[in-house]
């Protein structure tokens, strides 16, 4: 996969969770995801231990609560989506605090809120405690197809090398006096953007052609083989198992 790249959600350290495989943890957060989607809406103090259970695992990965409250900010389309649910669907109505909402609309907001806070929560988690190229190397494990697993690498390797050279075709605008201010300079900007998809798909060209010269012949070597131990993959699955604990209850009670 070459060398390691840092991505912004990562937060150095060495927890347990930090330790564990990647493949291991992918497995807990695709399994607890799953769980949390299956609980009935209904149940809403399950939710409120899934939430319990993730706050364990950012205790145990020590991901400080800011940290982790501020990268969930990313959800804030889906939030004004359900936001808007109550007043837009159909059904019987009620009264909160003297307006009129839909009672459908009101679960399924509360159906989306939390359920998504809780998996971008759990894939928040993920991505704080895993580098993306072990990401890459447990989808690798997972038996994901070779040819997605290839394409994110490359996507990965180069949106770095896309972005220098944004940065320097801007530089170069600015040099030479172009500012964007209005629509009449939107013409430079696509021809920028034009420019930009041009040496970059030239680029991929050369890259492709190295590696065949290489001896690229449609599969990438396995530099590091990522192992579990069965008490590796039992720590994993200790969150996903708690969570099929309570969503059973919530199915139950």
């Amino acid at each position: 996969m070459g060398a390691g790249h840092t991505h912004r959600l990562y937060r150095h350290g060495h927890s347990p969770v930090h330790r564990l495989p990647p493949h291991t943890k992918l497995a807990a957060v695709l399994g607890f995801v799953v769980v949390v989607v299956s609980t009935p809406r209904e149940a809403m103090w399950a939710f409120g231990l899934y939430a319990l259970l993730l706050a364990g695992v950012a205790r145990a990965a020590r991901v400080p609560a800011g940290f982790l409250l501020r990268r969930l900010l990313i959800e804030v389309p889906f939030v004004a989506f359900a936001v808007l649910l109550p007043f837009v669907a159909e059904g019987p109505r009620t009264e909160v605090l003297g307006v009129s909402l839909s009672v459908h609309g009101l679960w399924g907001a509360w159906n989306v809120l939390a359920k998504g806070t809780l998996g971008v929560a759990a894939s928040v988690l993920l991505a704080a405690t895993t580098e993306l190229r072990e990401l890459l190397l447990g989808l690798q494990r997972l038996r994901l197809p070779p040819l997605l697993v290839q394409i994110a690498s490359f996507m990965i390797r180069y949106g770095d090398v896309i972005t220098d050279e944004m940065r320097r075709m801007r530089v170069a605008r600015a040099s030479r006096g172009f500012e964007a201010r209005g629509v009449r300079h939107w013409g430079v900007l696509a021809k920028s953007a034009g420019a930009l998809f041009i040496r970059s798909y030239e680029r991929g060209e050369r890259v492709h052609l190295a590696m065949v010269s290489r001896g690229y012949a449609g599969t990438m070597p396995v530099i590091d083989e990522v192992t579990a131990s069965r008490a590796q993959w039992s720590s994993a699955l200790a969150l996903p198992g708690a969570a099929l604990a309570v969503c059973l209850l919530g199915w139950t009670l």
